[in-house]
């Protein structure tokens, strides 16, 4: 787990963490894959997971984060090009990921390895790309994105989160913050969705346990 200074802003805050739970899942993923014990139904939950959010996350990045970045530092704009062009090149390998057909009997043989292939594929990707965009992307974010400025991106961003397995990134989230850290990053979470926290870490610890291949 990355340390987060006290000072950071909620840009910072929440773009590490989120960073974290990507390169948390599509390591956990292309482990979970080589182990014949995990149920494909655990696999595909995840899969499905990481595909929607990091193509989601990228997304508006590219659409709304940059054009943003860009207007406060037209200096920023060949490196923030330079990143979508990395994404353009995950969205690939995130389409590989995607087109692997998990069936019901136990995701053995041609579609297991296919899986373990596209699932290293795509997190070797995503390492990468981050170890790339931060070095950019936080400095940026301290310095020329204002807090009331992040707050009406990361409300769009959760109003556009695809609802799929959304358990996961409570229970991700959990592992790569402090409780203090992962209050900010869920303090835009609409109150309905509020009472239904408990019961998405139980939900997400019960599938991480299972893709890791451990008991209660």
């Amino acid at each position: 787990m990355n340390s987060l200074a006290s000072e950071d802003p909620i840009a910072v805050v929440d773009t590490r963490l989120v960073h974290e739970v990507h390169r948390v899942g599509t390591s956990l993923l292309a482990e979970a894959a080589a182990d014949p014990a995990v149920p494909p139904a655990a696999l595909a939950r995840l899969r499905d997971f990481l595909v929607a959010n990091v193509r989601h996350h990228h997304e508006t990045e590219d659409e709304e984060l940059w054009p943003l970045l860009t207007a406060a530092a037209p200096e920023a704009a060949s490196a923030l090009d330079a990143l979508s062009e990395e994404h353009r090149r995950l969205d690939k390998a995130l389409d590989a990921l995607a087109a692997v057909a998990l069936g019901d009997e136990g995701g053995a043989g041609d579609a297991r390895l296919a899986l373990r292939e596209a699932a290293v594929e795509v997190r070797d990707a995503v390492h990468g790309h981050l170890a790339a965009e931060e070095p950019v992307l936080l400095p940026a974010l301290r310095e020329r994105i204002t807090d009331a400025q992040w707050k009406d991106f990361s409300q769009r961003v959760i109003a556009t989160t695809p609802p799929v397995a959304g358990h996961l990134m409570i229970g991700f989230l959990d592992e790569v913050g402090t409780p203090a850290e992962v209050e900010t990053v869920l303090a835009g979470l609409p109150e309905p969705v509020r009472p239904l926290l408990d019961g998405m870490r139980t939900q997400a610890a019960d599938d991480l346990r299972t893709l890791r291949g451990t008991r209660p």
